[in-house]
């Protein structure tokens, strides 16, 4: 059995969730998800909480059956509390700054570079006089929360020797030794 796939996910207070049709939609106060499961996978929904259950020992339904565990926890986590990520910029001259639902970088490069994001995930900079301008991004779906961190950081990846670029708060940098004169 699949350590992952056989945990009980607990539904919260306030979550309602809806299977049918190989579809499964969850509710929350931070908004609503769905994710179709395929290839026999199918949920046990009693006394609020969720089973994940799997038709055979399969490797496929064995490798699937700890995926769709996984997505549904957080689709359950995500409408309930949400998620957030806070990128950091190091560099000299590295700002950012949002309007709404854009953020505009300055990066080191000839032009501004400016991202519009979806109304799912909402936009927050924090610039402090000596500190590195910080980029919080907060979403209820994890996925999508995801490929805009990463949309963000490949702008700019951190580089080894003096360490600027984009970075998630907390991220170690693998440093290298510059030249030896």
């Amino acid at each position: 059995m699949s350590r992952i796939g056989k945990a009980i996910i607990k539904i919260p207070a306030g979550t309602s969730v809806d299977y049918k049709d190989n579809v499964v939609t969850i509710k929350g106060k931070n908004g609503e998800l769905s994710q179709p499961l395929t290839r026999g996978i199918s949920l046990k929904i009693e006394d609020g909480q969720l089973t994940v259950e799997r038709p055979s020992d399969d490797k496929e339904h064995r490798a699937l059956h700890g995926l769709y565990r996984a997505l549904i926890n957080n689709m359950v986590t995500g409408v309930s509390e949400g998620f957030s990520k806070k990128l950091e910029l190091v560099g000299v001259g590295y700002r950012a700054s949002n309007q709404g639902q854009k953020l505009e970088l300055s990066l080191g490069f000839s032009h501004q570079v400016v991202i519009e994001f979806p109304e799912e995930i909402k936009v927050e900079t924090l610039t402090e006089k000596g500190k590195n301008p910080i980029i919080t991004l907060t979403s209820h779906d994890k996925h999508l929360l995801g490929m805009a961190c990463a949309k963000i950081r490949s702008l700019r990846k951190p580089e080894p020797y003096k360490g600027k670029g984009v970075k998630f708060v907390g991220e170690e940098i693998r440093r290298k030794a510059g030249k030896s004169a």
